[in-house]
């Protein structure tokens, strides 16, 4: 990349902010966050983890839906449970919308769904007011693997078929682990025809010393070139 697509890429860069910050009506200390935790890498993105259904259905979607998710305020430690996870999460509501966006509505945990004569629970389950319609997010604190999406897609048939009001969109699926390989990712979402996406929750900000990297590379694009 040459000095001056560099200098293009930062004030596309900042623009994003600008933009993002009066669309989310952020305050300083939310917008702070969103710059130390990478949100304009997060929505603008390529979006290999967005299913192919979902781009069909959503095509506007891509630049809501995070890729990755800061979850530091939960204090995990490397290794946790599902459940404390979520725990975090629901004690934490406030700061998991903020980071997520605040278009979600959080609406209930453990949601059931009778399906026969077994019941189901989604981990989380929200509503877009922007895409309006019901997201479903279930959660997995280890590797992605590729059989999660049946069970996510399971639970979109049913929360369509039994759940969904007429006046609201096909609902989302995101699978939120905490690893996943990107080709293995690429390879699931290619063919699938529901509205899912995979995402990463990260325990730990950026480090400093990468910001600052940053920070000075930043300024050094900004002078003028001779």
């Amino acid at each position: 990349m040459d000095m001056c697509k560099q200098k293009a890429y930062f004030v596309k860069h900042h623009l994003f902010y600008v933009l993002y910050s009066h669309k989310e009506r952020l305050n300083i200390n939310e917008l702070r966050r969103c710059l130390k935790n990478h949100t304009f890498a997060s929505l603008a993105g390529d979006k290999h983890n967005l299913s192919k259904g979902l781009k069909e259905i959503y095509p506007q979607a891509a630049p809501m839906l995070k890729d990755a998710v800061f979850v530091d305020f939960l204090g995990l430690p490397q290794k946790h449970s599902e459940k404390k996870l979520q725990r975090g999460i629901l004690e934490n509501m406030k700061e998991f919308v903020l980071e997520i966006g605040k278009d979600f509505l959080f609406v209930d945990k453990e949601y059931p769904l009778q399906v026969g004569n077994s019941t189901f629970k989604v981990d989380l389950l929200f509503f877009h007011r922007g895409l309006q319609c019901l997201v479903a997010i279930e959660l997995k604190t280890t590797k992605f693997k590729p059989e999660y999406m049946g069970q996510l897609e399971f639970y979109l048939e049913a929360i369509d078929r039994d759940v969904r009001h007429s006046n609201e969109n096909p609902s989302i699926g995101i699978l939120l682990c905490q690893e996943a390989d990107r080709s293995v990712v690429e390879y699931a979402m290619n063919r699938s025809l529901s509205p899912t996406m995979i995402a990463e929750y990260q325990r730990q900000l950026i480090p400093k010393e990468v910001l600052q990297h940053s920070l000075e590379e930043f300024t050094q694009f900004l002078k003028p070139v001779k």
